[in-house]
């Protein structure tokens, strides 16, 4: 019996779902803000003990029900609002998930940390996380997140105890779903760790994903908010925290719920969010609560920054002269930085930066606008040319922060790139543009954006063909852009073209994209195609740092080479940053299994498979293992997880025909072989399948 195991890396197809007709834009019940709302101070009795922080992914101002919308039920935040401050007009400084949590966290702007974007930037340590500071001064810290934005490796889980980021690391699917955890499992975590601390003084962060598109709240709520789904998880996860959190909220605890940014649902002709900085995406429900609090709305404009020193001056800690912030419950309008600053990083776009100041609000691009936020609150009328003076003052404030967008550069790893494109954010890479005219406006380039986002759709729907076509058509609109070149060389590598999705991203890299992205996946897929001297000679100099997936794309190659040994070195390297990370895990088994050390391998593939049990190519070489044990019955067991994982598990398909051939179950193994010829591209299986139709000739 001859069992195949494939050793490529597996390829990420786990993308998102997006409605094409996002619902109308929801109303604010102005009535019921001013009703609740005074200037009133909140008088607090207590010194906190305990500090909860909760941080909503993509939660609209206007999507819970103590912001006036009357389409949700959201009655745990409600009643926490009614008890605490509710601040009416918070503002991000971000618009995307990764930079603004840094901002939340550190209480510091992006400019000064310098994370800019979701991926390819990482938190550096001189940068003390409100967590730090916290258990210098003897608090047990806890992190609990629900997605790969926030995964450990980019920083943030500097000053936590624990920092659970065991969101489903290394899973490969063509069911688009992404890596993420629903509310209910960050919440049953974050107890276990809450009650685990009792009697210490805590400080606890929980990061719930599932407002985030694709929306797919659970039933009931899927069929309650069947009009809305994006309402559906809102509602979803107010109840989870409903269930989870009262029993954590003494006398002595300290709660603050916020949102990291919002979501446009198709508010100036943006689907989701990332690209501009209106008020859709950049205002963000914000809530402090404390059992001892007085209640009141407060209408002063406040910022994300603000966080860090309310808590530090609730629990009595000095705030650091960095901090630029100022406690939330000193009632006073604050000035804001913002940025939007994707699609200059990924595309070579114009760069979005801009100002808050006393409700006006401008924002700087090669069209500038400002905006009468008490009058105009959904941004229709730009008074730029009414308001020069007023511009010209906000152009001052906003230079005084010195906050210059063109220091944002960064590598980005293929893992991150496809994950991106997983959560909804198709990126790339800029060619290093300095100026900017109209046409770098992405006011005038929405249009592309949403095309780049069809293209995700369209392979989402399996339509490859019109995900060819729009791919096609990016790159003929913006040939300059190494991101159109990068998301056609993607498509092609998903219609297994493989050498196209190669001559691509060599495109990308000749139109300007030199990122560590684009030279990853060019590695990749070159030694997916055999060229594994070209491959490591590409991917050595990337595997110099401590990036988990540049060591493990370098060790794959290394391992194709023959060069195991310095290939165990990359994976172990890996688990030394990151004991979670399951592809590694993975890695070893797969090496293990070249040396013919099949318990190792078992170890090495259990290991993957608890921290994942979806992962299709440690279930493929799990049921190798089966079968070099003589277990035929569990090898096709694990082949067929793995093939219901991933369908394009194809090596999986062909060792279920071969092996049920051998035990003489000529239906499954006639089945398995049939679907392997159907399926399995010619280019890299010619011979496999011309095996499989032989097979299939001498089956009875």
């Amino acid at each position: 019996m001859n069992v195949m195991l494939t050793l490529s890396k597996a390829k990420r197809k786990h993308l998102v779902r997006r409605d094409p007709s996002p619902s109308s834009r929801l109303r604010m019940t102005i009535a019921l803000v001013a009703l609740l709302g005074c200037r009133e101070s909140a008088v607090i009795t207590e010194k906190p003990q305990d500090v909860i922080l909760v941080t909503i992914d993509t939660l609209r101002a206007d999507s819970v029900g103590f912001m006036g919308n009357t389409r949700v039920k959201t009655p745990f935040l409600d009643r926490i609002a009614s008890e605490g401050v509710v601040f009416s007009n918070a503002h991000a400084h971000n618009v995307v998930t990764l930079p603004s949590h840094v901002n939340i966290l550190t209480g510091l702007y992006p400019y000064q940390h310098g994370v800019r974007d979701n991926a390819g930037f990482r938190l550096d340590p001189k940068f003390a996380t409100v967590a730090t500071t916290l258990r210098k001064n003897g608090y047990a810290t806890g992190a609990f997140v629900g997605a790969f934005p926030l995964d450990a490796r980019f920083g943030l889980n500097q000053g936590f105890d624990l920092y659970d980021d065991n969101y489903g690391k290394g899973q490969t699917t063509l069911d688009f779903v992404i890596q993420e955890r629903p509310a209910a499992a960050v919440l049953d975590a974050a107890t276990r760790w809450w009650s685990s601390n009792a009697g210490k003084k805590r400080f606890m962060w929980i990061h719930l994903y599932d407002p985030h598109a694709p929306y797919r709240p659970p039933e009931p709520f899927a069929a309650q908010y069947a009009d809305d789904p994006y309402l559906g998880e809102i509602a979803y996860v107010d109840d989870a925290l409903g269930k989870a959190l009262p029993a954590m909220l003494g006398k002595k605890t300290l709660l603050i719920v916020t949102a990291d940014h919002g979501e446009a649902r198709g508010d100036h002709g943006e689907e989701t969010h990332g690209l501009f900085a209106y008020e859709s995406t950049l205002k963000i429900p914000l809530v402090v609560w404390q059992s001892s609090m007085t209640h009141r709305v407060e209408p002063a404009y406040v910022r994300h920054i603000d966080i860090v020193p309310t808590i530090l001056d609730r629990v009595g800690i000095a705030k650091p002269p960095a901090l630029l912030g100022a406690s939330l419950l000193a009632s006073a309008n604050r000035d804001s930085y913002f940025e939007s600053l994707s699609a200059s990083i990924n595309r070579g776009w114009a760069p979005l930066t801009g100002v808050i100041h006393g409700g006006e609000k401008y924002i700087d691009l090669p069209i500038a606008e400002l905006y009468d936020l008490p009058k105009d609150p959904r941004e229709l009328n730009n008074l730029r040319e009414q308001r020069r003076r007023n511009v010209e003052e906000a152009r001052r404030i906003l230079s005084a922060f010195h906050a210059e967008a063109s220091t944002a550069t960064r590598n980005i790893s293929p893992e991150e790139a496809a994950q991106l494109r997983s959560l909804g954010y198709v990126s790339g890479t800029a060619s290093g543009k300095k100026t900017y005219t109209t046409a770098d406006d992405p006011k005038n380039l929405v249009a592309i954006d949403n095309k780049m986002h069809q293209v995700i759709d369209a392979y989402e729907r399996r339509d490859l063909d019109r995900a060819l076509s729009l791919a096609r058509e990016v790159v003929a609109s913006r040939p300059q852009m190494p991101a159109g070149h990068e998301l056609l060389a993607f498509v092609w590598q998903q219609r297994e073209r493989v050498g196209d999705a190669i001559a691509s991203l060599r495109e990308a890299i000749r139109s300007g994209g030199q990122n560590e992205s684009i030279r990853m996946q060019l590695g990749l897929l070159l030694t997916e195609t055999g060229k594994t001297d070209e491959a490591v000679k590409i991917l050595a100099p990337l595997a110099k740092g401590n990036d988990p997936d540049a060591l493990n794309a370098y060790g794959i190659a290394l391992a194709d080479q023959g060069k195991v040994d310095q290939a165990n070195q990359q994976f172990q390297h890996v688990l030394q940053n990151d004991p979670n990370n399951a592809p590694a895990l993975q890695n070893l088994g797969i090496v293990a299994l070249r040396r013919d050390d099949v318990q190792s391998a078992h170890q090495f593939f259990s290991r993957a498979l608890e921290l994942n049990p979806r992962l299709p190519l440690a279930l493929n070489a799990m049921g190798v293992v089966y079968a070099r044990q003589g277990d035929e019955a569990r090898a096709v067991d694990s082949w067929r997880r793995a093939v219901d994982v991933d369908p394009r598990q194809y090596d999986a398909l062909l060792n279920i025909g071969r092996v049920e051939g051998h035990r003489g179950n000529a239906a499954a193994a006639r089945a398995a072989l049939t679907q392997f010829i159907k399926t399995a591209p010619p280019e890299r299986y010619a011979a496999d399948i011309a095996a499989a139709r032989q097979a299939l000739t001498v089956l009875p």
